[in-house]
């Protein structure tokens, strides 16, 4: 039975929100590898008038209190474009943060798996914040490096509380840290790669600025198509595109993404986002009164010198061609090259890649590129 020292309450005002917010910093108080995230930007996404995912969505956030005092946290999803597209009766839980007590861990779940029981799930998974396309995974390697922008932290314990509560492994994703060099794809793959793009049907270019919302709503639909078969795959919405484009635009420029267009088609994209981690480390989550120009100086003057490659794909009909191969490897020496060039690029991750993603694990030791960081997502049957 669980204690009555253990209280376990919902998320329901802005107060709430921001004891919930706040539970992450204090248990990594002690990690000089954790990050806290910008608080106005997390109270964002936990706000379904905010964030898309939730508005077609229903969830619940919960914070546990020991001694009178915020303890832990999780949150649960019902991800209706998940259920829509795979049909598998899953719910999801996230946003999981919690002392190495199992009697407070069992408290969260149980309420999670309660909450999504009663809306008729039959498995849960996760950890999703709030959708396989925002973050997700529980950090199980590499724990010693700081997370990349967008990549989760974790505790090395979590994954041994999860377990011990019924959680089995449904998926591991890996991400790839590289130091750049003009070198990174071989030169002798490297005629061979710009033989076939010299393609006439082939065309290459960066983001235009000036059109940036339509060339998002381009990479949208690229990714789409690409990532289609996919484990847990859910497309991006219009609205979702929208969001997006909204918040990538002021941290970008057109060197941080390449479009390919194959016989007349848009055929496959790259996106690198600057590390803005390595920006607001030293913020403890918080804006205000003086870190925005802090972050303005170092995104737009000093510059990051770290960059995430998030996103990348090319079409499905391309997958297992030389022309699809050759796109995907010019797509990430060209996003290497060109912000090398410009000095901001000195440290790049690329994440995550899926366990099951053969092609891409090839390509990258190929590249002689290796994973540091492992990832996982559980599930369990309700």
């Amino acid at each position: 039975m669980l204690s009555s020292a253990v209280d376990i309450r919902p998320v329901s005002s802005k107060a709430d929100r921001t004891a919930f917010i706040r539970v992450a910093p204090a248990l990594y108080r002690d990690d000089p590898n954790y990050i806290a995230p910008l608080e106005f930007e997390l109270a964002a996404r936990l706000d379904a008038g905010k964030n898309p995912t939730l508005k077609t969505s229903e969830s619940q956030l919960w914070t546990a209190y020991k001694g009178g005092a915020p303890a832990g946290r999780i949150g649960a999803i019902v991800n209706q474009a998940h259920l829509d597209r795979h049909k598998d009766g899953a719910g999801h839980f996230g946003f999981f943060e919690a002392p190495d007590d199992r009697e407070i861990a069992a408290a969260l779940f149980k309420t999670a798996e309660d909450w999504l029981r009663e809306r008729g799930m039959s498995k849960i998974a996760g950890p999703f914040n709030f959708s396989v396309n925002e973050e997700c995974g529980l950090l199980v390697e590499g724990f010693d490096t700081d997370p990349f922008v967008m990549m989760p932290h974790g505790h090395p314990y979590y994954s041994q509380l999860i377990e011990s509560l019924g959680y089995e492994k449904a998926m591991d994703m890996f991400a790839f840290r590289y130091r750049p060099t003009r070198d990174l794809v071989a030169q002798r793959r490297k005629k061979l790669i710009d033989k076939i793009v010299s393609d006439e049907n082939i065309e290459i270019r960066n983001i235009e600025m000036k059109n940036f919302e339509s060339d998002v709503r381009l990479i949208i639909e690229i990714f789409n198509d690409a990532w289609a078969e996919n484990w847990g795959f859910i497309p991006f919405t219009e609205e979702q595109m929208k969001h997006m484009a909204a918040e990538l635009r002021p941290i970008i420029t057109e060197y941080n993404i390449v479009i390919c267009s194959y016989q007349g088609e848009p055929a496959a994209f790259g996106l690198v986002l600057p590390n803005v981690n390595a920006a607001i480390k030293d913020f403890g989550g918080r804006l205000l009164p003086f870190n925005w120009l802090k972050l303005l100086w170092r995104l737009k003057v000093a510059g990051v010198k770290q960059a995430r490659l998030p996103l990348m794909g090319v079409r499905r009909h391309l997958h297992r061609k030389p022309v699809g191969a050759a796109l995907a490897y010019k797509i990430i020496d060209l996003l290497n090259g060109a912000n090398m060039d410009r000095g901001v690029l000195e440290d790049s991750e690329i994440s995550w890649i899926l366990e099951s993603n053969d092609a891409m694990l090839i390509m990258l030791r190929a590249l002689d590129i290796h994973p540091y960081k492992t990832y996982r997502i559980y599930e369990k049957a309700l």
